[in-house]
C-alpha cells in the first residue's frame, strides 16, 4: 500500500468513527456521507491506474459507452467508475484512450452527474479527442426544456411525470407539486447513497453549445434507438449525437 493509500484509508476509519458519533449533526453527516462516496470512487479510479500502463487501453475499443451502469449494449465497452463495467475509471480525469481511436461514444443519463464547467466540459474536449474523424458522441439527459414548458402542470400530469422517474426513491413522499420535479430535475440532491446528485441541467441548446465549444463540427437531434438506449430513458430526454 502506497503512503497515499494509506493516508485515503486512514481518512475512510476517521470519516466513519465521525459518522457513527451522536454528536455530529445532520448537515455535517451529510457532507461526510459525500466524501465517503467520493473516496470509494476515488479508490475504483486509482486501482485501475495502477493496472493501466499509460492509462490507455491498448488495443483500444471502437465503441464505449460512459457511465452505463448496469446498462449494457452489446458490441460496447462500457466504461464507469461504480461496478458493473468493463473498466472503473473516473472519465473527470479523462478518457482511457489514444487520440483519435473510437468510433463512437455512447452515455444517457451520465452528464447531469458531473460538475459544471470543469468536468463536463473536459469530458467534451476529451471525447473530441478520442475520436476518430467522422467519429460520433451520442448523448442523452433528462430535458429541462420539457420540465420547465409544461410548467405549471396540471396536478395530474404532474403525478403521472413524478411516478415515471421517481417511484422507486426514498424522495417519493417527498415529491408533492410540479415545482419539486423541477426542483429535482436541475438539482437532485436526494441523501441516498445509491444516486448521485444533478449537477446542471441541459437542453438541445446547452449540448449543441458545449459540444461545439469542444470543437465538434455538428449537433443533431439523435433519433432514438432502442438497440441503444434504454427505452425507460427515452421519456422527457434530450438526445444529440455530436459529430467530430
Amino acid at each position: 500500500m502506497t503512503p497515499h493509500d494509506q493516508q485515503i484509508a486512514a481518512l475512510l476509519a476517521l470519516l466513519d468513527q465521525t459518522l457513527d458519533s451522536p454528536a455530529t449533526t445532520h448537515g455535517l453527516a451529510r457532507t461526510l456521507r459525500a466524501a465517503v462516496k467520493e473516496i470509494e470512487l476515488h479508490r475504483h479510479h486509482r486501482a485501475s491506474v495502477a493496472a493501466l500502463p499509460d492509462c490507455v487501453l491498448k488495443p483500444g475499443p471502437t465503441k464505449v459507452q460512459i457511465g452505463g451502469g448496469g446498462h449494457r449494449i452489446d458490441g460496447f465497452f462500457n466504461i464507469d467508475i461504480v461496478p458493473p463495467a468493463d473498466l472503473l475509471w473516473d472519465v473527470r480525469e479523462g478518457i482511457p484512450l489514444a487520440d483519435a481511436s473510437t468510433e463512437t461514444l455512447f452515455s444517457e443519463h451520465f452528464l447531469e452527474h458531473i460538475d459544471y464547467p470543469r468536468s463536463a466540459k473536459s469530458y467534451a474536449r476529451e471525447a473530441h479527442r478520442v475520436l476518430a474523424p467522422g467519429g460520433q458522441l451520442i448523448t442523452g439527459v433528462p430535458d429541462a426544456a420539457f420540465v420547465l414548458n409544461e410548467y405549471p402542470a396540471p396536478p395530474e400530469q404532474a403525478a403521472e411525470m413524478i411516478e415515471r422517474w421517481y417511484a422507486k426513491r426514498q424522495c417519493r413522499g417527498d415529491m408533492n407539486t410540479y415545482l419539486d420535479l423541477i426542483n429535482y430535475v436541475f438539482r437532485d440532491q436526494d441523501d441516498d447513497p445509491t444516486y448521485n446528485p444533478h449537477y446542471w441541467a441541459y437542453d438541445h441548446e446547452k449540448l449543441a453549445q458545449l459540444f461545439t465549444e469542444a470543437g465538434f463540427r455538428t449537433v443533431e437531434p439523435w433519433t432514438f434507438d432502442p438497440t441503444m438506449a434504454n427505452p425507460k430513458r427515452q421519456w422527457a430526454s434530450v438526445y444529440v449525437v455530436a459529430t467530430k
